[in-house]
């Protein structure tokens, strides 16, 4: 694959490379991945567009720090196990945030190549790389340094709690996770659909956790199963990455009826428990109209999830316009070529139901956009006298998530904000020493690469406070 090196104004001239996807109308109908990745070839074309800019602003961007443009040049040099070791050096799950990071509003809107153009294709190569290691076992492998006798318990084992047990099993101390779901992963597992984020993935990468002596006990709820001060009891610190799951519903007439569903209960029992798959045990509604209440990435996940459940007419309800949407751009456009309505600028008012209580509509009304609102979006503002009734079998209300309080509610020391979410210092402490907090817990709920970094700059900080406080 070697080629080369071309100058920098030729690289100039080369033009942004697509990713090759499954064809809408097929894909619509399976739960096979959309994107199909980039071949060595469009990849090496691709990472010969980065001009290897003295002062890198994509790494600015990356919540990880991946060192971008070392990667990115390895691949041009024909160098892929170089490529590879390097990227899995900042990154722990560059198969994941390769496919799910929004690449578009961090690293990639950092790039000198956008400013008079398109961004480099920072994800997709990311996702190249990370897949060719897959590919070539043994190239990437993971080497504690000698034991330092300290144990440490993560609760959670999402991306937060992943990255924070590969980051200190590096540096010699023994990790315990513990995962309250029968399968580790988090949101990667139970959130995000196998055509956007393949299950065989993570478990390849929990995989390779496992085999460099992190240990993983599944189905226990801290909070529950053990508390905190229990586990503060067997181990020297302990980091809380629990996430934020509990769902928000809209607080409206009829939200209790049947055929209402959470996106977290709707895309758990389809992702994690298998729900589409012929025989399987858990069961879904495979609804004709279905109508998705939200405008981020987990209605699209859902709405697009509907899709392929066979649902005739799936759609999102959103009460401003496209250009206002939280989702990421590609997974808009990629719903809309799958088929997806958006009926934007309408707001529900009540949930419809028939005599048996099952969802027969949406009752809803009309928006205009006003003044922008504290987030910089316009705000919606109701049309008098505009009400009428989607027509809808089912209801998934994708309007975010909150703190969990299974966990906090069995340590009172330790100090919550007014959403519930965890407070922590700049180093990612708690108020109580040695419990340690990143992710969705402290954020409230946000991206998988957020939680990886939370995860990374906690695990620095947890191994700090170890020779700190222990003096080794």
């Amino acid at each position: 694959m070697s080629e080369p090196k071309i100058p920098l104004k030729d690289r100039m001239k080369i033009d942004r490379q697509m990713m090759p996807e499954q064809d809408a109308t097929q894909r619509a109908g399976n739960f096979l991945e959309v994107n199909l990745g980039f071949t060595e070839q469009i990849a090496l074309m691709e990472a010969q567009r980065c001009i290897q800019c003295k002062e890198p602003k994509c790494m600015q961007g990356c919540p990880v720090m991946v060192n971008i443009p070392r990667f990115l040049e390895f691949i041009v040099e024909g160098d892929l196990p170089s490529a590879a070791r390097s990227l899995f050096g900042d990154n722990a799950l560059p198969a994941i945030t390769g496919r799910v990071c929004p690449q578009e509003v961090q690293c990639e809107v950092q790039c000198v190549r956008g400013v008079k153009g398109k961004p480099v294709a920072i994800g997709y190569l990311e996702r190249f790389v990370a897949d060719w290691a897959r590919a070539h076992e043994g190239t990437v492998t993971l080497t504690p340094r000698p034991p330092t006798g300290k144990k440490i318990a993560i609760v959670g084992g999402g991306p937060a709690g992943l990255t924070a047990a590969g980051e200190l099993l590096k540096l010699g101390h023994e990790i315990t996770i513990y995962e309250a779901l029968h399968k580790p992963g988090g949101v990667l597992v139970y959130g995000i659909p196998e055509f956007r984020l393949p299950k065989q993935i993570v478990e390849e990468e929990v995989e390779r956790l496992i085999e460099a002596g992190v240990k993983i006990e599944n189905n226990v709820v801290i909070g529950r199963t053990y508390t905190l001060p229990e586990l503060m009891e067997s181990f020297d610190a302990v980091f809380l990455a629990n996430g934020a799951g509990l769902p928000v519903f809209m607080n409206i007439r009829g939200e209790n009826y049947k055929g209402v569903y959470s996106a977290n209960e709707y895309l758990t029992r389809v992702n994690l428990m298998e729900a589409y798959a012929e025989g399987a045990d858990t069961p879904v509604l495979r609804s004709k109209r279905v109508a998705v209440v939200g405008g981020g990435n987990v209605a699209m996940d859902a709405v697009r999830t509907a899709k392929r459940l066979g649902a005739e007419r799936a759609m999102i309800v959103y009460r401003r316009t496209l250009a206002e949407m939280p989702a990421r751009i590609e997974e808009v456009h990629h719903a809309l070529a799958e088929g997806v309505d958006f009926e934007t600028l309408i707001a529900p008012l009540e949930v419809i139901g028939d005599e048996k209580k099952w969802v027969s509509g949406l009752r809803c009304e009309r928006m205009e956009l006003g003044e922008p609102d504290a987030s910089g979006r316009r705000s919606p503002k109701p049309i008098p006298n505009s009400e009428f009734i989607l027509d809808c079998d089912a209801v998934v209300v994708a309007i975010g998530t909150r703190a969990n309080p299974l966990l906090t509610a069995t340590c009172p020391d330790l100090k919550l904000n007014k959403w519930g979410n965890i407070e922590t210092d700049e180093n990612g402490m708690t108020s109580i020493p040695g419990i340690f907090a990143g992710g969705d817990i402290v954020r409230g709920a946000a991206t998988v690469i957020l939680a990886m970094g939370d995860g990374k700059r906690s695990a620095k900080a947890i191994d700090d406070w170890l020779m700190k406080t222990t003096g080794r």
